[in-house]
């Protein structure tokens, strides 16, 4: 028996981690957090506990409802690449237009920028369909078949989110040596412009 629950959450875990290590929009957005030290604990919270529960509604069974209803990820669709462009379009200009002081030296966030973040980090999180897709209909589905073990290996899928997300977030203060330089910020903001455009319109094309 303790063979078996092992077994179902190291799958869950592996399943975890092949689902979120990917370069997508809201590794993007973890990332540039991880490096600016810029409400790090809240956006690693959010992408984990977000994950969690989405997790535990897959395994729940609400994967089921969510297939049967495909206008509901049409919507979000519409409002995630939206929201994406959006967010690229600010990336792309703060490549083109530096802010003085883009550096790493900006540490000293006001009250209003960390509810941005956090705002940022909720629809990142949220309007993702493809959030929906790999925890409530993917894991939901591999975790019917462990039977009772089910919850050990979606409660393994949510470690996965848990461990990734805060070696995101916090391992990305290695890079500040290398984006000390605003020039390095330029390229670090290219590539998430180019990440949240490009994912934003694919949004918005199969919607």
């Amino acid at each position: 028996m303790t063979h078996g629950i092992i077994a179902a959450a190291l799958a869950g875990f592996g399943t975890g981690l092949s689902l979120i290590v990917a370069i997508g929009a809201q590794n993007a957005f973890v990332l540039r957090q991880g490096v600016r030290r810029h409400a790090v604990l809240a956006v690693v919270a959010i992408c984990a506990v977000s994950d969690a529960l989405l997790i535990a509604l897959g395994v729940a069974g609400v994967g089921a409802f969510v297939t049967a209803w495909p206008a509901a990820l049409t919507a979000v669709a519409l409002a995630g690449g939206t929201f994406l462009i959006a967010y690229g379009i600010l990336a792309a200009r703060r490549v083109l237009r530096p802010a003085p002081g883009a550096a790493l030296g900006t540490e000293g966030a006001t009250a209003g920028s960390r509810r941005g973040a956090v705002l940022a980090c909720l629809a990142m999180t949220w309007l993702n369909p493809h959030v929906y897709l790999d925890t409530v209909l993917l894991v939901g589905s591999l975790a019917s078949d462990r039977g009772d073990l089910r919850w050990i290996f979606g409660l393994g899928a949510g470690l996965a989110s848990l461990v990734w997300f805060a070696t995101l977030g916090y391992g990305a203060r290695l890079l500040s040596g290398v984006l000390a330089r605003p020039s390095a910020w330029r390229v670090l903001d290219g590539l998430v412009a180019a990440t949240m455009v490009t994912m934003g319109g694919m949004l918005l094309a199969r919607a």
